[in-house]
């Protein structure tokens, strides 16, 4: 295949950056602030330039520029239901950063994922400034969509804002990728690692666990600590057989009673990594990793769908020289 390369910001755990990995994407950097995230990027996939950096300070080097996709999450808090939403007001708001990166690296492609808040009536006027900002810079508009993860094969019921922009040439051949026809459930997904030291009420438990997950909540450093979210979304693990109320440390053993807790590498399965993706840091830590990711086969789908508009652009180019 051709090889496509990307540069991620805001890279986090890497959720992103495996997904366009899978996708046959070539990382030229991912970026990222937080020491602990940028330990789980090293640790998973040493031969990925890791660049521990604030993207308001990140001048990009001579090597990258001209990549074919730019790609990250951007903070989420100014958008954030959960919080103020005080939008490009929030110091938090890195689309400007975005913005500047697009025009100095020129890449071919982007794509920015975010909450669902930012698609909110009260953002349109904000929405509307990146999309002239990106069409000014020469791309076109694919689209703002509110995508959901279990329609991808997540076990859970997390809705995220993705924006796609590219190069005329290439937009015109983008499609977004059709949901699948049938959702994993927590069950199907977390029966093996359940069993894992010997629990023998784990094959009842997956019965029980017969649905998708609410969407996991990493919090950040000041808020949020190893649970699996609000109140309402610990109601909704409940009725799935978990105790939402902390992170264990081990699967449940044999004789174990009561609802068990996700451990670390579970709560990553829910969020679609695969178990061999180890996250590193204290459990708490490595938690928020995991909630604060965007699931791996998300940006996988999204991801094929950019390069199979490139490659059809390409395609044009060769037929037509």
């Amino acid at each position: 295949m051709t090889a496509y390369r990307s540069v991620e910001v805001c890279a986090g755990a890497g959720g992103q950056a495996l997904g366009l990995e899978k996708a046959g994407f070539e990382h030229a950097a991912c970026v990222e602030m937080d020491p602990a995230a940028c330990l789980t990027l090293r640790a998973n996939r040493p031969r990925w330039n890791v660049i521990e950096a604030d993207l308001r300070e990140w001048q990009p080097s001579q090597d990258v520029l001209g990549v074919d996709l730019l790609a990250g999450g951007v903070p989420c808090p100014p958008f954030s239901i959960a919080g103020q939403q005080l939008g490009k007001h929030d110091e938090r708001d890195l689309f400007p950063e975005v913005i500047r990166l697009a025009s100095e690296l020129n890449p071919r492609a982007l794509m920015i994922e975010n909450v669902r808040g930012l698609l909110a009536k009260k953002f349109d006027g904000y929405r509307d400034e990146i999309v002239r900002e990106l069409k000014e810079l020469g791309y076109e508009f694919c689209g703002w969509e509110l995508l959901n993860a279990a329609d991808y094969g997540v076990p859970q019921a997390r809705l995220r804002s993705v924006l796609v922009a590219m190069r005329p040439e290439a937009a015109v051949h983008f499609i977004w990728p059709e949901p699948e026809a049938r959702r994993k459930t927590v069950g199907q997904a977390l029966k093996r690692l359940m069993k894992a030291d010997g629990w023998d009420g784990a094959d009842e438990w997956a019965k029980t666990a017969n649905d998708v997950g609410p969407a996991l909540v990493g919090g950040s450093k000041k808020h949020g600590g190893a649970d699996l979210g609000p109140t309402r979304a610990k109601a909704a693990w409940k009725t799935l057989g978990v105790d939402a109320m902390g992170v264990a440390d081990a699967p449940p053993g044999q004789g174990s009673s009561g609802h068990p807790r996700l451990t670390v590498e579970m709560a990553g399965v829910v969020q679609g990594f695969p178990t061999s993706w180890k996250f590193q840091g204290r459990k708490t830590a490595a938690y928020r990793q995991v909630g604060n990711a965007f699931p791996p086969p998300v940006a996988e789908a999204v991801g094929k769908a950019i390069r199979k508009a490139l490659e059809q652009a390409d395609a044009e180019v060769a037929d037509g020289a």
